[in-house]
């Protein structure tokens, strides 16, 4: 349940303090990375909910419209600019930031129905529990999303090296552990008791440096050349029948800067129109290939037609031909769940949707020699959806079309979650995109090469294709579930015990709002 915002006059500083710390947690991600605020937003939140005050889901229902509506206010670009305009934007963006303040709302209530007596355990350890337990579930529950998933703002810390360990989430229990301890140490201003929390930031910092230096994998033979390209086509003309030649001779263009790779690769749904309609174009570039040796990998959309199915779909063109289907579709914009019931509801805000079937197999591509994990555009936000290509894939190729969101940070994010990917499987990423960012990136998620935004560019990159397996790729995130699950039900049990010893008083009630 929304809670309701008529709190006494002296809880609205609490609620815009809480507002305002949410709507700075962005901050901690690409294109900022001003990664500390990933410790500090988090923490004013538990503080504020972790007082003898009551409106605790108030709080949290208001830190989350910050989050949200900062976070991700880049999503009104494509409604605005290629949908129903900015009426039709702003509130679509509005629903969806009323929806996902739930996710803290929930996972507050979640703390306070297991919250232990002992205010250091609540904070340091009970908190950070109920926090990544709901920030795994959303990454599934409706079809998922990891957006602003806190383990990501650590790109680039030395928090890094746990992400072949226990991969995005368990750097986010990490720093939701951090954020708890923050707060713990702001409830208990004693310097004894400052100082453990310093030391312990220390320590896993170092262990993170440590980690950085293991190699989970190892060179899968020699390099492997590739032209990644950025054919910087605008999004209103894109579909467009009468830009089809433009856009095709353009990267016909950038394409022959690279015949002497071992890869070319366009990006998502580079090819504007049906496979069967491209024919003319793919066949002589499908010859080119194979007498350079060069393999292509298109981005275009391709129909079953025995069962009337279209695909959103990279294929393969060389001396073989093979394709991959995208298999995680993104909800309202590729597709369209209860189609029937919303469709009409959707229609009036001009939302941009397809109506692409998701396809079935994870099996990676032959290009360059070696194996290849494809994911297009969202896909790559999913760390299982990327593992299952990956169990005989030497390097990660990832193919986007973010020109839906222009100059916005959108694109920078998901690039960051690109970045993550290649760490935690320590294997090297192809990205390939329309409008940036078009990128290179080491195992260790490091940028190698990268092209400038919003221009047509053929980046020439070599990567050091790698193989093995690191623990996260083994394990995924049932360590750090199971781990976390079990410290729940840990306190549950303990607080059950208590209730049985003594009734449970007003201030232990759930919700708070």
């Amino acid at each position: 349940m929304i809670p309701t915002f008529t709190a006494d006059r002296h809880r609205w500083p609490q609620l815009l303090l809480a507002l305002l710390a949410g709507a700075l947690s962005p901050l901690a991600y690409d294109p900022f990375g001003w990664w500390i605020i990933a410790f500090v937003s988090p923490a004013v939140l538990f503080y504020l909910v972790s007082g003898p005050e009551a409106g605790r889901g108030r709080v949290a229902y208001a830190w989350g419209l910050g989050w949200f509506t900062a976070g991700a206010f880049w999503i009104y670009h494509s409604i605005m600019f290629y949908g129903g305009g900015f009426w039709a934007a702003m509130v679509f963006c509005a629903v969806l930031a009323l929806l996902f303040a739930l996710i803290p709302l929930a996972t507050v209530a979640l703390w306070q129905r297991l919250r232990p007596a002992s205010d250091a355990l609540a904070l340091l350890v009970a908190m950070p529990l109920a926090w990544v337990v709901v920030e795994w579930i959303r990454g599934w529950l409706f079809t998922g999303t990891t957006w602003l998933q806190l383990g990501y703002s650590q790109t680039e810390t030395w928090l890094n090296g746990f992400a072949p360990v226990i991969g995005s989430l368990g750097i986010s229990l990490l720093v939701a552990l951090g954020a708890g301890a923050v707060a713990w140490a702001a409830r208990h201003p004693v310097q004894l008791r400052t100082l453990p929390v310093a030391a312990g930031f220390v320590l896993v910092f170092v262990a993170g440096l440590l980690l950085r230096q293991v190699e989970w994998t190892e060179p899968d033979g020699g390099p492997l050349t590739a032209g990644l390209l950025q054919g910087n086509i605008p999004q209103d003309v894109k579909w467009d029948p009468d830009y089809r030649d433009v856009t095709m001779n353009r990267y016909r263009d950038l394409t022959a800067q690279h015949w002497d790779k071992d890869l070319v690769i366009w990006p998502e749904t580079a090819v504007p129109m049906v496979q069967h309609q491209a024919a003319e174009h793919l066949a002589p570039l499908g010859d080119e290939a194979a007498f350079h040796e060069t393999e292509l990998l298109l981005g275009l959309p391709t129909l079953d037609r025995g069962r009337d199915q279209v695909f959103n779909s990279v294929m393969s063109l060389g001396e073989d031909v093979d394709y991959y289907h995208k298999r995680h579709l993104v909800p309202f914009g590729e597709y369209v769940p209860f189609r029937e019931q919303l469709g009409p509801l959707l229609d009036v805000f001009g939302a941009p949707l397809g109506d692409f079937t998701p396809g079935r197999s994870p099996e990676p591509l032959a290009a360059g020699g070696r194996n290849a994990a494809i994911s297009i555009c969202y896909e790559i936000t999913f760390a299982p959806v990327v593992a299952a290509s990956l169990s005989d894939a030497s390097y990660l190729v990832n193919v986007s079309n973010d020109a839906w969101f222009g100059t916005t940070i959108g694109p920078h994010q998901h690039f960051q979650k690109a970045r993550m990917r290649a760490i935690e499987f320590q294997r090297p990423l192809l990205r390939s995109t329309n409008t940036g960012i078009t990128a290179s990136v080491d195992e260790r998620g490091r940028v190698i090469d990268r092209a400038p935004q919003f221009r047509p560019v053929a980046l020439g990159t070599t990567i050091q294709p790698r193989q093995g397996m690191t623990p996260y790729l083994r394990w995924l995130d049932a360590p750090v579930v199971m781990g976390a699950g079990f410290g729940l039900v840990a306190f549950g049990a303990w607080r059950v015990r208590r209730y049985v010893r003594r009734p449970p008083d007003d201030g232990d009630t759930p919700g708070g709002s």
